[in-house]
């Protein structure tokens, strides 16, 4: 069967199709684009290859930035033999024969650059099998990688390599890489201005994305430029890169949670968004809507928590998609509430000196006496019940004896807490005067 299959004409390598991102790849590290600092000669990689001190590297970033590109490159640049594996498809038998070549290689003079893509779906076991052969110099490995290398990659890996951060390409970027493209296939893209810009806003700075795309342009048969709307009908929006259980996701929520915390309805009603079209379930949004009103806005208005459980509630009764209106106007309305987190800070510090004095018990005049043995212990002796006050305050201490009165809760001059402020002060100003 192997010999039939072999027998079955196939296109030589110079005559098979190949796609325009290959016919493009960069055949110098300065023809990369989108990624001076790291490769312009102060950034780290320029660094390196200058000084011929090349080390093993994570390659981080989004895709479609270069970093497969830049691993092939680097091992050109350094003469050292080029094997790529996937962490997907690789598992322990294939990485023993891919260290195994590696080792001969070295004993006839040839090192190995060993690129690994998708080097965090590599368990802690596989990731602990590459450091011997790291350290003993059979292989330079560069990782690449999708997701935040502190979350998935092991300590001790990370320990022996530099990760270096790839940025996702801007649209100066992807217009120099269209064309790049133009030049390769001899004419140019039947776009006018606004339809080009939505050609690249497409590929969401992904550069072989829109190679992709262009290729597909490329391949109509039209007369004429085409406008925005007529690229819209012809060609589907790329979705959004987002990975509910990935970084993506903890960088959009903190987005949101900033833009509220920093009174932007506007931004945050972005991200929240953006974290619906990339497919967040309604209900984390709604939960998390309500710890930012606790946490950021507290009894500066204390409505806002309130609001949160409401527009929960009403999405729970609606659904999708009218649902989600009701979380968008909790967006607005705690982006645009005062903010405070005073409540949070008292209750941190009143907690961490709670456990600081936890085996101090209370003053006996806040006990109750039930028993005559308690009574004659002191319980309840001295207690002064405040409702019999004029103004319904003892100014009695609360906190236990021979400990130094607390002061945790400083409200701000900001919404509802304006009020509570003069009344802490208020109550303040009574406990020194009784205290007189």
């Amino acid at each position: 069967m192997a010999d039939l299959f072999d027998s079955v004409s196939r296109p030589g390598p110079d005559t098979a199709p190949r796609p325009l991102a290959d016919r493009l790849r960069p055949r110098a590290l300065c023809e990369v684009i989108g990624q001076d600092e790291l490769l312009g000669p102060d950034g780290p990689l320029g660094t390196m290859l200058a000084a011929g001190s090349l080390g093993s590297l994570i390659l981080w970033g989004p895709p479609g930035v270069g970093k497969t590109t830049i691993a092939r490159l680097l091992a050109k640049e350094t003469d050292l033999h080029f094997v790529q594996i996937s962490a997907i498809f690789t598992g322990v038998p294939e990485l023993r024969k891919v260290f195994e070549a590696a080792k001969h290689r070295r004993a006839n003079g040839q090192g190995t650059l060993l690129f690994v893509d998708e080097i965090h779906r590599f368990n802690k076991a596989q990731q602990d099998g590459f450091l011997p052969h790291m350290e003993d110099g059979t292989i330079l490995l560069v990782g690449a990688t999708t997701e935040n290398p502190s979350f998935e990659l092991n300590a001790a890996l990370l320990s022996r390599a530099q990760v270096l951060v790839l940025k996702r390409l801007g649209p100066a970027d992807l217009e120099r890489l269209a064309q790049r493209a133009e030049k390769e296939l001899g004419r140019a893209l039947p776009l006018d201005g606004p339809a080009r810009e939505a050609l690249i806003e497409m590929a969401d700075g992904d550069g072989r994305a829109l190679l992709n795309l262009i290729e597909q342009v490329m391949a109509w048969n039209v007369e004429g430029r085409l406008d925005r709307d007529a690229l819209s009908t012809r060609l589907m929006r790329r979705a959004a890169r987002y990975d509910k259980a990935g970084d993506e996701h903890y960088n959009l929520i903190s987005a949101l949670h900033k833009s509220v915390r920093g009174s932007d309805p506007d931004a945050a009603l972005y991200w929240f968004n953006r974290m619906l079209l990339g497919g967040e379930d309604p209900r984390f949004l709604a939960r998390r809507l309500t710890r930012m009103a606790v946490e950021d806005i507290g009894l500066a208005d204390p409505q806002a928590n309130a609001v949160c459980l409401h527009a929960w509630e009403t999405y729970e009764r609606l659904g999708s998609p009218e649902g989600e209106l009701a979380l968008a106007q909790a967006v607005i309305y705690l982006a645009l509430a005062p903010k405070s987190n005073a409540g949070y800070v008292a209750y941190k510090q009143a907690a961490a000196a709670a456990k600081k004095t936890g085996s101090e018990p209370p003053p006996k005049h806040i006990l109750n006496a039930p028993t005559k043995l308690m009574e004659e212990q002191g319980y309840g002796d001295g207690y002064a019940y405040d409702h019999d006050a004029p103004d319904a305050f003892s100014g009695q201490n609360y906190f236990p004896d021979g400990m130094k009165r607390g002061v945790y809760y400083l409200p701000p001059e900001r919404g509802f807490e304006r009020e509570l402020k003069k009344r802490v002060e208020w109550f303040a100003k009574l406990r020194e005067k009784r205290r007189g």
